[in-house]
């Protein structure tokens, strides 16, 4: 979680094109992480 927020505290001070690209990996491994913790 930690990374995630990290990553997406750094997308703010990225062009906007590169932003999406930074948020989008944050919600892949969020629904990764979820889906983790769904099997679990």
């Amino acid at each position: 979680m930690d990374a995630v927020l990290q990553a997406m505290a750094n997308a703010a001070d990225l062009p906007p094109a590169d932003q999406i690209a930074q948020y989008e990996a944050a919600h892949q491994t969020l629904r990764e992480t979820l889906a983790t913790i769904d099997q679990a």
